[in-house]
């Protein structure tokens, strides 16, 4: 079991009349090499659940251990070492620093993982390869489009060789031909053996996962096959 969360709360000013549960019992498993969507509306907790998942945020109430680990007692420190090794993370807004070329933005994070110069160009340049865009190295942001901005982004979430990518509306602020070839590689790299945690609003975009996840007002409603969950 890769991740195992069970009885989840997040809660926003706990005890008062303004509280929110933006999640609110979850009980949650994922094995290794699995391709899940999460699907909800907006203020469904699907982003609550995935900065958790992502180490990124921590819980109210509840147990969450990825790969063994009980990530709810590790310090920040610690957290940000899992999230740098395990965890690649894909963003609607792709994130990339202005200033950094293609090369630049995608080994960034393997300067933090204290990788050398050479194989951080051999990371980088074997990501930015894989999705096509090897012949835009020394571009900046400024010079791509959204597309190709988006697939950096890929390529810096898949240099540091993760065992998870987690995907948050990766496919939001492109067109749908652009998305589809985001959502192709983000299959290619599911093929491959890499775990993938799509969170979508996109019922469309969420039935191309093997398994759907449902919530609504911060609980599951529903989990499984996309015939199971209705798309």
């Amino acid at each position: 079991m890769l991740i195992d969360i069970k009885d989840l709360f997040k809660i926003y000013n706990e005890g008062k009349e303004s509280e929110v549960r933006a999640l609110d019992g979850i009980d949650l498993q994922i094995d290794r090499g699995e391709f899940v969507s999460i699907i909800g509306q907006s203020g469904s907790g699907k982003s609550t659940l995935m900065n958790i998942l992502g180490c990124l945020d921590i819980p109210t109430y509840g147990d969450y251990h990825l790969d063994g680990t009980d990530v709810t007692e590790l310090s920040d420190r610690q957290l940000a070492h899992i999230r740098n090794k395990q965890i690649g993370f894909i963003f609607q807004g792709y994130n990339l620093i202005p200033a950094l070329s293609a090369r630049e933005n995608v080994e960034l994070p393997l300067i933090y993982q204290g990788i050398g110069i050479d194989e951080r160009h051999e990371r980088s340049e074997a990501a930015l390869e894989r999705v096509a865009m090897f012949d835009r190295s020394s571009h900046k942001p400024s010079e791509m489009s959204g597309g190709q901005q988006q697939r950096v982004a890929i390529a810096r979430a898949i240099a540091t060789h993760p065992s998870i990518i987690m995907a948050d509306e990766p496919t939001g602020a492109l067109d749908s031909k652009t998305g589809r070839h985001v959502l192709e590689i983000l299959h290619g790299l599911h093929e491959d053996g890499t775990t993938i945690i799509l969170i979508t609003h996109d019922n469309g975009i969420a039935a191309t996962a093997e398994r759907i996840v449902r919530l609504s007002d911060g609980k599951i409603v529903s989990d499984g096959t996309r015939e199971e969950v209705g798309l």
